[in-house]
């Protein structure tokens, strides 16, 4: 097991993963953010070097963490070859299994993998699964021009609005996912849309792998094109910066997808896996 700490070697490692898209995307979106200032404080380990078979990126473990907060303690991970990760996975070095932490990637072998070494480890895991979307192109993302009443504003989030992202996302509503916003508004780009009392209306952000998350409207200014403006808006943002537009849906949730579909997006053949691992004697304290 190795930690890359050589910019040089970061650098490498981004242009590698681009060779495996789709499924590199989460680990791709990740390594980008390190090598543009590491916002969120991760670092890549990988199981050899060049020639890796598999890759995780984690929360950098000089950093004091929440072994509760599973929203922050996030990796992503890529594999050439199934049998690599799952010895990078039991690797305690790799991986802090004392802790609530999450695992998110595009391949079906994270799910089994994640099963198999949990129960050895007395660990609990709660697998959700997601159809996967980028915006490759920019150029076919709509022109969105939208006559908004003008006491209404298109901006960016901030921080004081983290308490309202909360309540409204689905994995949110107690302080660790509030905390976890917050965090997210101040590091990577985000759009919405403001009352003229600075209370906002619609907005979508985007989270430490490179993923356009958390797209809500309020219940009372839907089906006006809020959601798919600042959606638009913020994919281009993202081309502009150099990073890939992704997002992931749920197969259920209709309305998002014919948005993501007005918006040209791309439904890519393999699914988003985001796999939550809890220690059995953390189950009781746990925000899940």
């Amino acid at each position: 097991m190795l930690v890359l700490k050589c910019s040089m070697k970061l650098q490498m490692l981004e242009k590698m993963l681009r060779w495996s898209f789709p499924e590199s995307l989460k680990v791709y979106g990740a390594v980008m953010n390190i090598n543009r200032g590491n916002p969120f404080r991760k670092e890549v380990v990988v199981d050899s070097w060049p020639d890796f078979k598999a890759v995780i990126t984690r929360p950098q473990r000089e950093n004091e963490m929440d072994d509760l907060d599973h929203y922050t303690n996030a990796h992503a991970v890529f594999y050439k070859e199934l049998q690599a990760y799952q010895e990078l996975l039991e690797n305690t070095n790799a991986i802090n299994w004392g802790q609530i932490f999450q695992i998110q990637g595009l391949q079906d072998g994270i799910r089994e993998i994640s099963r198999t070494v949990a129960l050895s480890k007395k660990v609990d895991v709660k697998i959700s699964c997601f159809q996967m979307v980028i915006h490759s192109d920019p150029d076919t993302l709509p022109d969105v021009r939208l006559q908004m009443d003008p006491k209404l504003t298109l901006t960016y989030l901030d921080i004081s609005h983290a308490s309202l992202l909360s309540k409204t996302w689905s994995r949110g509503g107690n302080p660790r996912s509030q905390k976890y916003l917050a965090n997210l508004i101040c590091c990577f780009p985000s759009v919405c849309v403001l009352d003229d009392n600075g209370y906002p209306l619609s907005w979508s952000l985007t989270d430490q792998f490179a993923t356009m998350i958390h797209g809500y409207t309020l219940p009372e200014y839907r089906r006006k094109g809020y959601s798919r403006l600042v959606a638009t808006t913020l994919a281009k943002k993202l081309h502009s910066c150099g990073f890939p537009a992704q997002g992931n849906v749920l197969e259920t949730n209709i309305p998002s997808i014919t948005l993501l579909k007005s918006m040209n997006a791309q439904f890519l053949p393999c699914s988003f896996f985001r796999v939550i691992h809890t220690p059995f004697q953390l189950l009781a304290k746990s925000d899940l």
